[in-house]
């Protein structure tokens, strides 16, 4: 298929309609648009624009939120199809997504699946997204479905906002520490070397290790900004790798402090993306495979996809769940009170509450945890470079007094 765009009049109202359409040829395209009553007058193939400057095309997760929620309440008053797609369109303010709309406005426009249209872009519909539309088409609740995309939608936002939220502060006070210790060795350092030398002294081994660095710093700041540079682009590298992103997962659920905030976050999102999942009527295993590809974890996408080939060979979930250390004891608890009053789905809902409403108090109170174990650090690190510059100051102001006797 080869996506144009076209201007057209629409032969009822004579009103000027301007959008895409994919179809096998340019013919093909006009054919396709006489079909709809449209008269064409220019149809030409789009160009693929894929510059330097495309990581300012992302789509913000609030404006897919808007996005969805207007379609759902277009589609529930009975606008047609293409029409309610349309509408939100031109209410947009994002850019970007007019564009992705615009598309899948012309693959239904086309005789393609509204899922189908949704699948073509990946990057902005997650598996999550498309499934529910796909059960919303074959149940007829498609209304329903957008709705409760877009609830679960807001839910993951709030929570990546919460993470983003509790990491600024200690990064915030880390770049300040580092901004001190810059200063420290670069500014006031080199007075006290110059001060020794004027005197013939020897500095102490560890004040003569802090002037190394401070002259590379001065001197040669280029390089340490681009050492500094290649660590943090073959760390990113490596953490991209199987090996290295396994490695990180396992640091999120292990690290201190906020350790116990990720497990919780993934056993939120596990809960809430399946009960949406089972109370839109897909079945539990296509379930499972969609909740393990966008789960987040590694080790956690490990023990589901486990759990995926014991419920097939016959176990329940909550027995395939229980036990596994990368699963909180509540979850297949309450699993097996869903099982046996046959309402997982709603139990999964009140899981997904009881953590989501765990990070936010954690988060609430994170500050009071993390302020001690930061005002540690900075007095380590603080401290060492003052006791560094002045040890060797208050070496010379006794070794005055003990001349001046």
């Amino acid at each position: 298929m080869i996506t144009y765009n076209y201007s057209a009049r629409q032969l009822a109202t004579g009103v000027l309609v301007k959008a895409e359409v994919q179809a096998e040829s340019e013919s093909a395209a006009a054919k396709l648009l006489m079909d709809q009553m449209l008269f064409p007058i220019s149809i030409e193939q789009k160009s693929e624009n894929k510059g330097a400057l495309s990581f300012l095309n992302r789509i913000k997760p609030k404006d897919r939120v808007i996005f969805t929620r207007q379609l759902a309440t277009l589609i529930n008053a009975g606008l047609p199809l293409t029409q309610s797609l349309r509408t939100v369109r031109d209410q947009l303010s994002s850019k970007p997504l007019q564009v992705v709309v615009d598309s899948i406005v012309a693959s239904v426009e086309g005789g393609v699946s509204l899922s189908k249209a949704f699948s073509e872009h990946p990057k902005v519909f997650n598996s999550i997204y498309v499934s529910l539309i796909s059960a919303g088409e074959a149940t007829g609740t498609l209304d329903t479905s957008l709705e409760r995309i877009a609830f679960q939608q807001e839910k993951d936002a709030a929570i990546a906002s919460k993470i983003r939220g509790a990491l600024t502060y200690p990064a915030v006070v880390l770049v300040v520490i580092l901004g001190v210790s810059i200063f420290m060795v670069t500014g006031v350092l080199p007075q006290i070397t110059k001060l020794f030398a004027d005197l013939h002294k020897t500095l102490p081994f560890f004040t003569q290790l802090l002037d190394k660095l401070s002259q590379f710093l001065i001197h040669q700041w280029w390089l340490a900004i681009l050492i500094a540079g290649a660590a943090i682009f073959g760390m990113l590298s490596y953490f991209k790798t199987p090996s290295g992103k396994s490695n990180l997962d396992t640091i999120k659920m292990k690290i201190p402090v906020f350790g116990p905030i990720f497990m919780k976050v993934y056993m939120a999102r596990f809960a809430r993306t399946l009960g949406t999942m089972m109370s839109s009527g897909i079945p539990m295993i296509q379930g499972l495979e969609i909740v393990r590809d966008g789960i987040g974890n590694v080790h956690v996408a490990k023990t589901i996809d486990d759990a995926i080939q014991k419920v097939k060979a016959g176990k329940s979930l909550s027995s395939a769940l229980e036990g596994k250390e990368t699963f909180l004891s509540l979850v297949p608890q309450m699993v097996l009170i869903g099982e046996q009053s046959g309402a997982i789905d709603q139990l999964l809902e009140r899981v997904a509450k009881y953590y989501e409403d765990e990070v936010d108090e954690t988060v609430k109170n994170l500050s009071s945890i993390i302020e001690p174990l930061m005002m540690v650090v900075m007095g380590v690190l603080v401290g060492g470079l003052i006791a560094a510059i002045l040890v060797p100051v208050y070496g010379l102001v006794g070794a005055g007094d003990s001349f001046n006797k």
